[in-house]
């Protein structure tokens, strides 16, 4: 963790550090909470009678909920602050992942009732966790970093989401085990409300408005800032962003990163069970190497992108690890799909998430920088296109899949990663939109 001056006073402070750790906290949770039916649908498919396709339907649902309300939770953002935003939303995580539970069995409802059921849950598990990362990247770290710091911090930011995936398939798997599905759920749910407990307790909007901020640690934060960032009035901010043409091309750049990573975040431990024919166990420990080693792309790509952006400005650092880091990740998706031996697709796939996260925060960074002083607005239609893009993998991945072979949807996702690395090269980063 990088080391604050000390103030005038002699005091060092590490608040905006603390902050990002609590962020990855919540990120972690959010994670464990939103991939958990990812893992438990190998059981949930003969016990509640759905096939993969439907179970896609029911995973996709989650891609549309979440990304269909990613630019409504950043102008919720704005209006309500962060603070309060995510200590909503992560009650309601809780809250819905109790629910799950309760979903009927075939002995009492039918097939339609059950999916409908799960789809609804889901489709509001989605709602409920779209404000986390217009939060984290529009709002915590554009606020708390100054801007040439910004792709580190969110770099960091993505390692609680690599994280709390990689823990998800061990954990869920050995509680699947032992106590069964629906358990899975029940015993996760409480982390969500201790972790909104410690957000609300510690988190506050503005550094000015934390009182373990030193005064050396805000002319750290404001440094080569335009404009010190303060609450921005929400009015006419959609209309701005929408309009932007760097916000529209890093959305759909995103939206062509974001098919690969859904591909994990969907389908990964059932195609590893199902496909590559490891056991549960197996399945559970494999899947989560690639996303450990995501966690040390997303770090990895932050500290490059910050220090390109350092010696040749935000456009071209942010330009060169995003377009290095997909068509390497594009690379390696194909080798993993054409691989004979199931070990050896492993390491592909770990290598192909390690590269895509290692262009996720160089994606943030770019979109604060643009979206200036409506960051969070910004953030969120960033996430919105990389996020309905999950709707469309849940279900595409089973149907080519059926049609063509594994091989072949797997093969997809490289397509997409790069046309998401094609697009960079119209992108203007330093190109900072005027506020409403």
């Amino acid at each position: 963790m990088p080391q604050p001056a000390p103030t005038s006073a002699g005091v060092t402070t590490y608040v905006r550090w603390k902050i990002l750790a609590l962020a990855c906290l919540v990120g972690f949770v959010g994670y464990l909470l939103r991939s958990n039916l990812s893992v438990a649908g190998a059981a949930m498919m003969p016990d509640l009678g759905l096939s993969e396709v439907q179970l896609g339907l029911v995973l996709g649902a989650f891609s549309w909920g979440y990304g269909l309300f990613q630019f409504p939770a950043g102008l919720f953002d704005e209006m309500v602050g962060g603070r309060r935003a995510l200590t909503i939303a992560t009650c309601l995580w809780g809250v819905l992942n109790l629910l799950i539970c309760l979903v009927p069995s075939p002995s009492i409802a039918s097939t339609t009732a059950i999916i409908a059921s799960l789809f609804v849950l889901r489709f509001l598990m989605g709602v409920a966790q779209a404000p986390l990362y217009p939060v984290i990247g529009g709002d915590v770290i554009a606020r708390w970093f100054p801007p040439s710091g910004w792709a580190v911090p969110n770099g960091l930011s993505n390692v609680g989401l690599t994280l709390g995936a990689a823990a998800t398939p061990p954990l869920i798997g050995w509680i699947m085990q032992s106590l069964g599905w629906r358990a899975s759920f029940a015993v996760t749910a409480p982390a969500a409300f201790l972790v909104a407990g410690f957000w609300w307790w510690y988190a506050r909007d503005r550094p000015s408005e934390h009182l373990g901020v030193g005064q050396s640690e805000l002319e750290i934060i404001n440094t080569g800032r335009r404009i010190v960032i303060e609450r921005a009035e929400p009015h006419g901010a959609w209309k701005l962003v929408l309009k932007n043409p760097d916000i529209l091309l890093l959305t759909l750049s995103y939206f062509g990163s974001n098919y690969v990573f859904y591909f994990f975040f969907n389908w990964l431990f059932i195609y590893l069970i199902d496909v590559r024919k490891f056991t549960i166990l197996e399945g559970g420990f494999l899947a989560s190497i690639p996303w450990l080693v995501g966690c040390a792309g997303a770090v990895a790509g932050g500290l490059v992108c910050d220090a390109v952006t350092r010696r040749f400005g935000i456009r071209w650092g942010c330009r060169c690890t995003s377009i290095s880091g997909l068509l390497l990740s594009g690379g390696f998706l194909a080798l993993a799909g054409a691989a004979q031996d199931p070990h050896l697709a492993v390491i592909f796939l770990s290598l192909c998430l390690g590269f895509q996260q290692f262009t996720d925060s160089a994606a943030w960074a770019a979109t604060a920088s643009v979206g200036g002083e409506h960051s969070s607005a910004a953030c969120g239609v960033l996430n919105t296109g990389g996020n309905v893009v999950g709707g469309l993998v849940a279900v595409m991945v089973p149907l080519t899949a059926q049609a063509l072979g594994w091989t072949a949807a797997i093969a997809t996702g490289s397509l997409f990663a790069v046309l998401g690395a094609v697009v960079w090269i119209w992108i203007r980063a330093d190109r900072t939109m005027a506020p409403a």
